[in-house]
């Protein structure tokens, strides 16, 4: 394929050198120290760095040229292809590179700001119950055609996720899922694909920090439905419960779920206990009967939207209702911890107020005889939400645990005053303890039989990142020691 070829669509700014286009290319990068000869390197900002200070290193280690937004530096002495944005041409490009596989894969994105990563397991273990080869691509883990792999983000680069889409066909695959994220469909990450369905869960405070107002933030998020950069979406699943979804113009076939009979697909006679959830889904009259391991009204919206996915698929209900079956859990998400302790300890991913209020939310259906909420902000992220998450967890909780989360460059005490403002506007009774395991090995303390412990804020995070350095942290594990220190016996792994 020649340069010509691969930034077909890219708008490069003005014509390309002859010699350029009709140069054969071997390869795409967007980090120079994976730069191959005959490679096109991608230099634009990132998070961290700038890619254009690697450009003449990138030319040392044998690309063909470098593609920019920027125009050629003063004395650089390789082909510059200028473009009018950078991160909107790496994934033409490599879209091009692998032969367009979304055009023939059905791919899925979920987005939304809460219950994305749920959703993608119960839609992956649909499809897998249709008997699909499936990719799941997501917060905790990428799943290559039955391979796990660790998630560097929510949504991958570009380069990266056509890779993983091209390997997914020559594999045999034929469905995608993946969470999409805002950051993602503002950066261009997914510029150029072709969805087949896209599944709107809900809008709540998050990410502001790098999106400064809600309506940004619901702007990218739009985006997927609107196509950013391809056409529509074939389908639109939408939680028609969120008011933010009626903002969402979509002219294609649209599925609605919700809690109410108004919505094309609802869940009706819902039975919340510890063992699961039990319900009913009306599709267009014609009711299908649910089972789910997983707890917690929350879940309701998100199994219905996986089973919208499931239809948009032409899957008879039960299919659908086998692989919401077979999904018995997603790790950090309400995640049991279990040592044979007389009450429950669980961790999960809450890190918004929002999300908070949810799994608190869940806990309280459990009809527990307290509810203790360890939680902590994390740093360098969107500071308003903290006295929120304060709020959130004070006013619902019996007891309360504030701690660090992943304080990043930031003062850990300076975070937790922060969430302070908060929790002080309720009367709940509360301790603060900075040091994270020492904080779980408190809240667990605290626990008498019958109550409910949640872990909040790092899910399914192995790690925590401190100003200078990331070291490993499991909640799961950090918890699971104390609770064998307490004298309680070994659980499930």
């Amino acid at each position: 394929m020649t340069v010509s070829e691969v930034l077909d669509g890219a708008r490069p700014i003005g014509e390309l050198a002859e010699s350029l286009a009709r140069t054969g290319v071997e390869g795409l990068a967007y980090d120079s120290r994976k730069v191959n000869g005959g490679a096109l390197f991608f230099a634009f900002p990132g998070a961290k760095t700038d890619g254009r200070k690697y450009a003449a290193q990138a030319l040392e280690k044998g690309a063909t040229a470098v593609v920019s937004e920027s125009p050629k530096p003063p004395g650089f002495e390789g082909a510059w292809v200028q473009v009018e944005h950078g991160r909107r041409a790496l994934a033409i490009a490599a879209r091009n590179f692998y032969g367009k596989p979304d055009q023939r894969l059905k791919l899925t994105g979920i987005t939304g700001t809460n219950g994305k990563t749920t959703t993608s397991y119960l839609t992956d273990s649909i499809l897998r119950a249709a008997g699909s080869a499936t990719s799941l691509i997501g917060t905790i883990e990428y799943q290559v055609g039955g391979e796990a792999r660790r998630a560097v983000n929510t949504t991958p680069e570009s380069l990266d996720l056509l890779g993983i889409l091209h390997e997914t066909e020559q594999r045999g695959g034929s469905h995608v899922t993946m969470e999409v994220s805002s950051h993602a469909l503002a950066l261009g990450r997914v510029y150029g694909l072709e969805f087949h369905t896209a599944v709107f869960t809900n809008l709540t405070r998050d990410h502001l920090d790098f999106h400064q107002t809600m309506e940004e933030y619901f702007r990218a998020k739009r985006l997927l439905f609107e196509g950013a950069g391809a056409p529509p979406p074939r389908y639109a699943v939408m939680n028609a419960d969120d008011p933010w979804s009626g903002k969402i113009a979509f002219e294609g076939k649209t599925i609605r779920t919700g809690l109410k009979a108004g919505a094309g697909l609802y869940a009706r006679n819902i039975s919340n206990r510890f063992e699961g959830l039990r319900f009913e889904a009306v599709y267009e009259g014609k009711p299908f009967a649910i089972e789910s391991k997983l707890v917690g009204r929350y879940n309701v919206y998100n199994i219905l939207s996986a089973c919208g996915v499931g239809l948009s698929y032409g899957l008879a209900p039960d299919i659908i209702a086998a692989g919401v079956a077979a999904c018995r859990r997603v790790p950090g998400r309400f995640e049991r911890v279990e040592e044979g302790q007389p009450f429950l300890a669980v961790v999960d991913y809450a890190h918004t107020d929002d999300a908070l209020r949810n799994v608190i939310a869940v806990a309280r259906d459990l009809q527990p005889r307290r509810v203790i909420t360890l939680f902590g902000c994390g740093g360098d992220r969107d500071r308003n939400k903290r006295p929120l998450m304060g709020v959130a967890a004070g006013e619902n909780s019996d007891f309360v645990v504030l701690t660090s989360d992943n304080p990043r460059s930031e003062d850990p005490l300076a975070i937790i005053n922060d969430a302070m403002v908060g929790l002080r506007r309720t009367d709940a009774p509360h301790i603060v303890e900075p040091d994270r395991a020492t904080a779980i090995r408190r809240a667990l303390e605290e626990a008498a039989p019958g109550d409910i412990v949640i872990i909040a804020g790092k899910g399914h995070e192995t790690y925590q990142v401190l100003k200078d350095k990331t070291i490993h942290f499991d909640d799961r594990e950090v918890a699971r020691k104390a609770l064998r220190s307490f004298g309680y016996g070994k659980g499930e792994a």
